[in-house]
């Protein structure tokens, strides 16, 4: 990330229809036995991954709020919630674990289906909404906590960060799908 030029707005919507086609696709072909899999890499079934894969465009939302309200403050506070988020990286960690254990429990995989479908499309609506001089501005983050993270971060990088984290993830299930 880190680009700070013009961002290719098509190119971030093509890339949320492609993760939104696929998220449907894998949740549309997936037996409860292959959901309930574990998925490699991670200590999460493959259910679980999906909601941790969705979570990340979910969470894209505040933090393009954070973002926002972060950019037109002096950067020196944004650098310190950063090393204070940072500090708080084992706390993190945990509920980053246990949030998609318990969500995988209460949302079914197809209202997973519909959730990316409604995030996808407020991300899409958001961002046509934005100017480029707003997609310009940014904050830091704690790149303890994701390594999608950078120091500092813009908001056009943040639209692209969900499609990065989602790509990772998706090589970490286990899924019978073809590639």
């Amino acid at each position: 990330m880190g680009e700070h030029g013009a961002m290719d707005r098509q190119a971030v919507r093509d890339d949320y229809a492609r993760a939104r086609q696929t998220f449907h696709a894998l949740v549309d072909a997936a037996s409860q036995g292959a959901l309930d899999r574990p998925s490699n890499g991670t200590r999460w079934t493959n259910q679980q991954l999906l909601w941790h894969m969705l979570f990340g465009y979910v969470i894209t939302r505040v933090l393009l709020v954070l973002a926002g309200m972060f950019s037109r403050l002096p950067r020196q506070l944004s650098r310190g919630f950063a090393r204070l988020l940072d500090a708080g990286t084992r706390p993190f960690d945990l509920v980053n674990y246990l949030g998609p254990c318990g969500a995988a429990r209460v949302i079914t995989p197809q209202q997973m289906s519909a959730m990316f479908d409604r995030v996808t499309g407020a991300l899409e609506r958001h961002l046509a909404a934005t100017s480029d001089a707003d997609l310009a501005r940014g904050m830091h983050y704690p790149v303890r906590w994701d390594p999608f993270f950078e120091h500092f971060m813009t908001l056009a990088d943040i639209y692209r960060y969900p499609t990065q984290h989602f790509d990772f993830h998706y090589h970490q299930l286990t899924l019978d799908e073809p590639r």
